[in-house]
């Protein structure tokens, strides 16, 4: 794309180091931004912020827990030690449980993903909006997902996360509104990427892929690139007046 409409934006990306985060760390990095790949996974950081620099763009990775405050905490700084500001933060570090009985959950799962869907963007927040408010601009986007408006059996308790990530999106929005801080959500429609086998019902296999297919109008799962676009777009100024809304991206499927 030749379209700069993120020149010299710095953004962190959290859950960097693959599938919906590394699509939108090299899209924004095309676009003109300084991305910072955050990722528990040092490795998977370090290979897409690697990627994207032989690509002819600006990255670097950084270790993130982001159910750790002080992890947050230095991941935001690190942002600001190496770029001079913070202007985006894309929350999109996200697991799941395995598709099954909102029962045989146990607690260790249930608390491990209510951490790292809800408590990350709470300290997200904490860190980054305090930058925000200075300059008085800032962008966070959340990506949620459509089971926080379309819950389905065997995924509750991750819906539940996913359905307060899309509030939370709308009280942040409007609270934060007045600092010139604006706060949206990306609802994605499953994809082939790593977490696919936790949320298929069974095995993941080609007949098991077609049933969820069947149920999304345009016939297709979501792609990596399909969330970073829209990700892109929120983020950019051509979404300069739009705030607390959740973008469902998805081929229909909420409908």
């Amino acid at each position: 794309m030749s379209d700069k409409k993120l020149q010299d934006r710095v953004a962190i990306v959290t859950g960097g180091g693959s599938g919906f985060g590394e699509g939108i760390a090299k899209l924004f990095a095309e676009l003109g931004a300084k991305v910072v790949v955050a990722d528990w996974r040092m490795d998977a950081a370090e290979r897409v912020a690697a990627e994207i620099e032989a690509a002819g763009g600006k990255a670097i990775p950084v270790h993130a827990d982001v159910t750790k405050n002080e992890s947050v905490g230095a991941m935001v700084a690190a942002t600001v030690k190496h770029y001079g500001r913070l202007d985006i933060l894309i929350n999109n570090a996200g697991t799941t449980h395995k598709n099954q009985s909102m029962l045989e959950v146990d607690e260790a799962t249930f608390d491990r993903v209510y951490a790292t869907n809800v408590k990350s963007i709470y300290l997200g927040a904490i860190h980054a909006v305090p930058l925000f408010k200075q300059q008085r601009s800032g962008v966070i986007i959340n990506i949620a997902s459509t089971a926080g408006l379309r819950p389905r059996p065997g995924l509750s308790w991750y819906a539940g996360t996913k359905g307060a990530a899309i509030t939370l999106t709308k009280g942040m929005a409007i609270e934060l509104a007045p600092d010139g801080i604006r706060v949206c959500a990306i609802n994605p429609v499953m994809s082939p990427t790593g977490l696919i086998q936790d949320f298929l019902p069974g095995e993941d296999s080609a007949e098991t892929r077609a049933k969820i297919i069947a149920t999304i109008p345009m016939g297709r799962m979501s792609t990596p690139l399909d969330i970073a676009k829209a990700t892109a777009f929120l983020a950019s100024d051509d979404a300069e007046f739009i705030t607390g809304v959740a973008l469902e991206v998805d081929g229909g499927r909420c409908i």
